[in-house]
């Protein structure tokens, strides 16, 4: 579909943000002339002065992500468009530019005295900037001088080709080939590939495996190429700011202890037995002589799946969300009502989806919706992030609002888990019980089980070339090969395509980030159970943790909203759920 034939109540409403590329220009001019911080250098030692300085910077910043806002969703619209493809690398460069102009922040604060900091954390005057002062006083050891500081600033725009060049990739110039889909031949995509390999026709699916695959084969090396040059960015910040490895930097940098992340592949590899369990159980029903990982998506139970319009959908996401209250289901109905969500599928459209939120504007939502269960739950999904924005963005002010990477998969699992167990509780069609439970079961096999192996794959990666050892696409496949066979077991064929699956995931251009789905499902089912066996109270507690942005570490936010990550039993109790769905499913069938 061309974007031109789609109609205006499916398109995200972009004139929120501006209402032209005209008011866009005006606006992104009007930045350039403020960038103005030299006076402030030096006087950050007072609390007058540190107010001032972050006062000023905050306005601007508010205003620049207002105008990458619009570059980013006009660029997303059709990532062919060289318009908006300049308009971010012209955001880029403004960021670049900020970010050298106030590379004496860091180091003149992190020169104060423990005890200056403490002062100025318990001022009320900078009550706005505690926690980010907290991080200040205890990120010390690894920040450097003003002058390396200023010249680090000047590397992330250079440093982030990598992923710039997987995006165009992956989305413009895969070259993906044809297929005969419903009788005739069209180009497959990520879209259409997806629902080829979630559907019943197995032939189909091959074909359809075998030709995504291939077009990521033809340019692995290149592939392997850009990925290794994403962390070798990674390896050349965590040795100059001198932490122990990528990880460990990653994890002190969200304010997470490694116990979380070493605690979550700890009990998911000691519950890989019944994933196996699961992936025979698979075989069987399908009655597979040979099962192939293009096997391991559809559905086990037929003719129940939610084949729904997107306006169903939204209706059924709704009913699903009611435990959460009548002010949460004005906000749903708000998104729907005033476009923030741009629905459908066209040439040239960013793949997948995604929520954006900003300070001072409402979130959007990418969605390439089609009919299948999996994407009524990314409405859901989706929608989450869109609202723990919104009341992070409500509640607190602009330092705080932004709510660290660990926790932004909470809010929209909780839904899905919600949405899932209300479907659950209210289907009288056995069948359709039957449909459900083998989705939840497979909510947590994508959710908890696949992310933890993406990080897995990620951890030892950068491991490797923390090592010294060169990344290609021969110890790179070889990597995930032994990862999927582990994980998955000995029920399934574990082919040379699906040894490359790692050369196609986006997020391991955001290093480190695929593990935060697993603890956000493990956290998501402790909060979903919560609300559903204590109500109001255990409601309240959550949207107390929608609104705390980071106003102080994402672990402790979550212990508010009933969901301790620190004990091992949360995570054990996650992987109970896992086990009981299935011990459920077996027993009917």
């Amino acid at each position: 579909m061309e974007r031109k034939d789609v109609q205006e109540k499916y398109k995200w409403k972009v004139s929120d943000v501006f209402e032209s590329d005209e008011a866009w220009e005006t606006a992104f001019a009007a930045l350039e002339s403020r960038v103005d911080f030299a006076k402030y250098k030096g006087t950050l030692g007072s609390a007058e002065g540190m107010l001032a300085f972050f006062r000023k910077e905050e306005a601007l910043t508010v205003d620049a992500m207002r105008v990458y806002l619009y570059a980013f969703m006009k660029h997303d619209e059709d990532v062919r468009e060289t318009k908006y493809n300049s308009y971010i690398a012209r955001v880029m460069s403004f960021f670049t530019r900020l970010d050298e102009e106030t590379a004496f922040v860091t180091p003149e604060l992190t020169a104060l005295s423990d005890e200056t900091l403490d002062e100025f954390i318990s001022d009320p005057r900078l009550k706005d900037y505690d926690y980010m002062l907290s991080r200040i006083k205890a990120q010390k050891a690894h920040v450097l001088s003003e002058k390396e500081e200023r010249i680090l600033a000047q590397t992330g725009e250079p440093l982030s080709a990598a992923g710039d060049v997987f995006e165009m990739l992956d989305n413009a110039e895969l070259n993906l080939p044809e297929i005969e889909y419903e009788g005739k031949k069209t180009r497959l995509s990520h879209g259409l590939y997806s629902v080829i390999i979630n559907g019943k026709d197995r032939e189909k699916r091959r074909e359809a495996y075998e030709l995504y695959y291939s077009a990521y084969q033809k340019i692995i090396n290149t592939l392997a190429t850009t990925y290794f040059g994403n962390v070798k960015k990674d390896m050349f910040y965590q040795k100059v700011r001198g932490y122990k490895s990528c990880l460990d930097m990653a994890l002190f940098e969200e304010d997470v202890d490694r116990s979380v992340y070493d605690n979550l592949v700890k009990a998911v590899n000691a519950h890989a037995p019944v994933m196996h369990r699961y992936i025979a159980l698979r075989k069987k029903l399908m009655g597979l002589d040979t099962m192939y990982m293009y096997d391991i998506y559809p559905s086990l139970v037929e003719n129940a799946e939610l084949k729904l319009s997107y306006e169903e959908a939204y209706e059924l996401v709704l009913k699903g969300l009611s435990p959460l209250g009548e002010e949460y289901n004005a906000l749903l109905r708000r998104g729907r009502d005033e476009r923030w969500i741009d629905v459908c599928e066209t040439d040239g459209k960013r793949s997948g989806a995604y929520s954006i939120g900003i300070f001072g504007n409402h979130p959007f939502v990418l969605l390439n919706y089609q009919k299948t269960t999996h994407d009524v739950f990314t409405i859901a999904h989706e929608m989450g992030h869109s609202i723990h924005s919104y009341f992070s963005n409500a509640n607190q002010p602009f330092v705080k609002s932004d709510y660290k990477i660990f926790v932004a998969e909470v809010a929209s699992t909780v839904n899905e888990v919600l949405l899932l167990k209300y479907l659950l509780k209210t289907t009288e069609d056995r069948n359709l019980k039957k449909y459900l439970l083998n989705y939840f079961m497979d909510m947590i096999r994508t959710t908890l089980f696949r992310q933890t192996q993406f990080a897995e794959f990620e951890e030892k990666a950068h491991a490797m070339a923390e090592s010294g050892e060169p990344l290609n696409k021969d110890n790179l496949s070889a990597l995930y090969k032994s990862l999927n066979e582990k994980y998955y077991g000995s029920a399934v064929v574990h082919d040379d395509n699906i040894a490359v699956e790692w050369a196609r995931i986006p997020h391991f251009y955001r290093s480190f980030y695929v593990y935060k789905y697993a603890t956000g499902i493990t956290a998501a089912i402790c909060i979903a159970d919560k609300i559903l066996s204590e109500g109001k109270p255990a409601v309240d507690s959550y949207f107390k943790f929608l609104s705390g942005g980071c106003s102080t570490d994402p672990v402790s936010l979550l212990k508010i909203a009933g969901a301790d990550l620190t004990k091992e039993e949360t995570f054990l109790a996650a992987m109970r759920e896992f086990e009981e769905t299935l011990d459920e499913f077996e027993k009917m069938n």
